[in-house]
C-alpha cells in the first residue's frame, strides 16, 4: 500500500480513541516493525508507586473500559493518512490497516483495593498492541482509580461511617469525557447519584442523575415564595428547596415551612407530597445545621431532610460530623470529587517487564534507577492476596506467573521495602486470593464484566471486611505489606546487578 502524502486537514469533530497515542509510541513500533520484530511478543504491567494523598490503599478502576477499547481496537484510513504525514513508513500503514487487538489483558477486577508496585493490570500482547495502548491505558486506569478512590473517602467507606453523597462536579470537570468517567467512577466509590444527565444515559440507571433547582430559579421570580411554590406546584412528590438564595433564617426558613403547610393542605391524605428536603450552599455549614434542624423539629416537620453542598472533601465533612456533631442527611460534592483536588493525578506507569522467546520461555526485562524503590520488578508475574485468620488482607505476594502459592504451605518471601530490617521472612498463608485475572484471552472476552452495583458491592464489602483498619486510617495509615517470592527477588537483584552495575 502507498498512501499519498498531503497536509492533514483537522477535524475537531473525528474520534478514534486508538490516536489517544503519544507519538513516540509510534515512531517506536514503527522502527522496531521495520527492523522485523512485528510478531514478537512483549509483556507489560501497569502499576503505580504511591497511594493518593500518602493513605494506606487505592481503588483499582476503569478495567471495564480498556477492555471495550481493546476489543474494539482499530485504525482508520484517517490515521493512516495522518500518521503518513507524520513520517511512518509505508509497510508499517498498510500492516496496522487491518490490525486488530489479539494479545491478552490480566488484570485486577474492577473495584480491587490496590497497593503501590502490584500489576494492576498485566499486557501481553505483539509488539504493535503491547506498546500502541500505552497512553489510552495509563489515561483510563489512572483516572478512574484516582476518583475511584477519593469517592471511597468522601462517602465514608473507608473510615466505615457511609454518608450519602451526589456527584455535583462535571461543571468543574477538566472535559467532558471526565465529567461523564468521572461520574461513573465516583459511584464506584459509593455516590449515591450524579448530576450529569449524560452520564445515566451512558452507564444506565445506576448512575443516576438528580437535582432540583439553583439560585437562578429563585432569582427569576419576584420573590422566594412564589419561587418555591411554582416548584412544589411542578414537583409536589420530589419538593427540595434551596434556602440561601437571599437569607437562610429570615426568609429560606419561613418560607419552606409555608410550602410544606400548603402541600399538608392541599394533600392531606399524601404524605408523599411534603417538603423533602432542604439544601444549604453556603455560610457557616455546622452552625446552620443545628439551627436548621432544630427549627424543623420544632415545627414538627422532622421528616424534612438536610443537604450540604459548597466546595465540601471528605475533611470537612469529617470535621462537622466529629468535632461539631453535624450530620446533614446528604452532601453534594463537585470539584473536589471529580479532580480529587488534594491529590489530583494517579501516578500509574506502564512498563516493559518480559519479552517472550521463540521457544515460549520468558526473558525478563527491567527499567533500573539510582533510587532503588522506582527499579521495577521484572519478570511476567502474578499477584496473590494473602487473608489472616479474620479473612483481612495480611499482604500481597508478587510471584511469578509460573509459581503456585498454596494457602497452609511456607513461602518464603522478600518484603519490597529496602528499608525493612527484616526483608527475608517465610510465612504461612491462612487463605489466598490470585488477583490477576483474564479478561481477554488472544483477543476475545473471557470474563462477563459485572454491573455497576456489583462493582460497588464488591468495593464496599472488602473495605469492611477484607482489608485492615490501620490501613484505612486517614493519617499516618499502615502500609499494607507487599512481599516478592524468593524467585522474583532474585531475578530482580541479578538483573538490577548485571545490568545497572549495583546492588539494589
Amino acid at each position: 500500500m502507498s498512501i499519498h502524502v498531503e497536509p492533514y486537514l483537522p477535524d475537531e469533530e473525528y474520534d478514534n480513541p486508538a490516536m489517544v497515542t503519544d507519538f513516540y509510541e509510534f515512531t517506536m513500533a514503527n522502527c522496531l516493525f521495520l527492523h522485523g520484530f512485528k510478531d514478537t511478543i512483549m509483556v507489560f504491567d501497569m502499576f503505580y508507586r504511591e497511594n493518593p494523598d500518602n493513605l494506606g490503599y487505592a481503588i483499582a478502576a476503569g478495567q471495564d473500559k480498556l477492555t471495550k477499547f481493546l476489543l474494539n481496537y482499530h485504525f482508520t484510513e484517517r490515521d493512516l493518512i495522518y500518521l503518513k504525514t507524520k513520517g511512518m513508513s509505508d509497510s508499517f500503514l498498510d500492516y496496522l490497516k487491518t490490525y486488530r487487538w489479539k494479545g491478552n489483558m490480566y488484570a485486577l477486577k474492577e473495584g480491587t483495593v490496590c497497593y503501590p508496585q502490584i500489576p494492576l493490570v498485566r499486557i501481553e500482547c505483539d509488539m504493535v498492541g503491547a506498546i500502541l495502548i500505552e497512553t489510552y491505558l495509563l489515561q483510563t486506569m489512572n483516572f478512574h482509580s484516582l476518583i475511584t478512590t477519593k469517592a471511597t473517602r468522601i462517602t465514608g467507606l473507608a473510615t466505615h461511617s457511609p454518608r450519602n453523597v451526589m456527584e455535583f462536579g462535571t461543571r468543574r470537570a477538566q472535559g467532558e469525557s471526565a465529567g461523564n468517567d468521572g461520574a461513573y467512577a465516583a459511584i464506584l466509590g459509593g455516590c449515591i447519584g450524579t448530576a450529569n444527565c449524560l452520564a445515566e444515559m451512558k452507564f444506565g440507571s445506576d448512575v443516576k442523575a438528580v437535582g432540583t433547582i439553583a439560585h437562578s430559579f429563585i432569582e427569576f421570580f419576584p420573590n422566594e415564595l412564589e419561587a418555591f411554590r411554582a416548584y412544589a406546584d411542578t414537583y409536589p412528590e420530589n419538593v427540595s428547596l434551596l434556602l440561601d438564595t437571599y437569607n437562610v433564617f429570615e426568609s429560606g426558613l419561613p418560607n419552606l415551612i409555608k410550602i410544606d403547610d400548603e402541600l399538608i393542605k392541599k394533600y392531606p391524605n399524601d404524605p408523599n407530597r411534603r417538603v423533602k428536603a432542604a439544601r444549604v450552599d453556603s455560610g457557616d455549614l455546622a452552625r446552620t445545621y443545628k439551627r436548621l434542624r432544630k427549627a424543623l423539629d420544632k415545627a414538627g416537620k422532622p421528616y424534612i431532610k438536610l443537604v450540604a453542598s459548597n466546595s465540601l472533601d471528605e475533611k470537612k465533612i469529617a470535621n462537622m460530623e466529629i468535632y461539631e456533631d453535624a450530620h446533614y442527611d446528604s452532601y453534594g460534592v463537585g470539584e473536589n470529587l471529580i479532580t480529587s483536588a488534594t491529590d489530583p493525578v494517579f501516578g500509574g506507569v506502564y512498563k516493559l517487564v518480559a519479552v517472550k522467546n521463540k521457544d515460549g520461555s520468558y526473558s525478563p526485562k527491567m527499567k533500573c534507577s539510582d533510587s532503588s524503590i522506582k527499579a521495577i520488578i521484572p519478570g511476567k508475574l502474578m499477584v496473590y492476596r494473602v487473608f489472616d485468620e479474620e479473612g483481612k488482607g495480611q499482604c500481597d505476594i508478587i510471584a511469578m506467573d509460573d509459581e503456585v502459592i498454596e494457602a497452609g504451605k511456607d513461602v518464603v518471601v522478600y518484603n519490597f521495602d529496602p528499608e525493612d530490617f527484616k526483608r527475608r521472612r517465610i510465612i504461612k498463608p491462612c487463605s489466598i486470593e490470585k488477583l490477576l485475572v483474564p479478561f481477554i484471552i488472544d483477543g476475545k472476552l473471557a470474563t462477563t464484566l459485572p454491573t455497576i452495583k456489583e462493582k460497588r458491592e464488591y468495593i464496599k464489602d472488602q473495605l469492611e471486611h477484607k482489608v485492615w483498619e490501620s490501613e484505612l486510617r486517614p493519617e499516618l495509615p499502615h502500609q499494607h505489606y507487599i512481599d516478592l517470592t524468593e524467585k522474583v527477588y532474585q531475578v530482580r537483584e541479578d538483573l538490577y546487578s548485571s545490568l545497572h552495575g549495583g546492588q539494589i
